[in-house]
């Protein structure tokens, strides 16, 4: 039986394809750039297919690629489902856990902690309010065992239940001649709101180059509190539909845009080194809340 193409070199695929870029996607896996540039070479003569198109000042997917790149994704999170499922098994219940969310996906942290719940009323989880920033600092320190977070997701953790989140509104202030537009472009916008820290691989950094003028703030790691901003007139925000399908106030107008293929990407991540049996059920019920197989 074919076992396939090597998962590092699938995950090589996969995070060259997320940031566009092999040292920046080797930064984010903790390899060297030539070591990567290895491995998709391998994963590319072992399938007879080009991945990607490569210039000396870009990389882009090539029509293989872009077929290829779902199923490699599911393969990971296939992979990282039997870790999870394996961890289980293997350890005694008992610990409880805390769980790190964005507060953008704070009911979908609600819903699974619900299921869990319902499943598993023994596990005690405490949910924690923290933007990526925070996220990234608890997972590091062992101060969340868990956290649903956008990319890029942190060095070194295992990963599951992605969803993509696109971006097609801009936040304006009710009293702005905008706010009666019918649709708007990118390059229409005065002031769009972004984070001073904007990593490869985030949206804020795949926005900035398309805008006019940009109106820097410390960060963006709360979209609905970020509203505010926008009411007092420091800038306008490049909104998800989740933040337009959850979020009502008088004084703010979401108009539609048109930003092409720009989303947001959040998953559930974890340090694989402190996986527990509860931890690890945290993961199944939110693979079954999102039906990840």
């Amino acid at each position: 039986m074919d076992p396939g193409p090597p998962q590092r070199e699938v995950a090589c695929f996969v995070r060259v394809a997320e940031h566009l870029s092999f040292s920046r996607a080797a930064a984010a896996l903790g390899m060297t750039q030539p070591a990567v540039s290895q491995a998709v070479a391998r994963l590319e003569r072992s399938l007879g297919v080009r991945l990607f198109d490569r210039t000396s000042r870009e990389v882009a997917l090539s029509d293989a690629g872009k077929v290829l790149l779902p199923y490699a994704e599911a393969m990971l999170e296939h992979a990282a489902a039997f870790s999870a499922e394996a961890a289980r098994l293997a350890e005694p219940a008992g610990r409880p856990i805390r769980l790190a969310y964005c507060p953008l996906v704070g009911a979908l942290a609600a819903r699974v902690v619900r299921r869990l719940a319902d499943r598993s009323p023994s596990i005690d989880v405490e949910l924690r309010r923290a933007g990526w920033g925070a996220a990234t600092a608890d997972l590091s320190r062992g101060g969340a065992a868990a956290a649903f977070m956008s990319t890029p997701f942190p060095a070194g953790v295992a990963m599951t239940a992605r969803f993509h989140v696109p971006l097609t509104h801009v936040a304006v202030p009710a009293r702005s001649r905008l706010a009666t537009a019918t649709r708007l472009a990118l390059e229409q916008l005065p002031a769009v709101l972004l984070p001073r820290v904007r990593p490869p691989g985030s949206v804020w950094h795949a926005l900035a180059p398309r805008l006019r003028s940009p109106a820097v703030v410390g960060d963006l790691d709360d979209l609905p509190a970020a509203l505010d901003l926008v009411a007092a007139g420091r800038g306008l925000l490049a909104a998800p539909h989740l933040l337009v399908e959850t979020v009502r106030r008088p004084d703010i107008r979401f108009v539609p845009i048109d930003a092409g293929d720009l989303r947001m990407t959040y998953g559930l991540v974890w340090a694989p080194d402190r996986a527990s049996a509860e931890l690890m059920a945290l993961v199944q019920a939110a693979r079954q809340i999102l039906r990840v197989p």
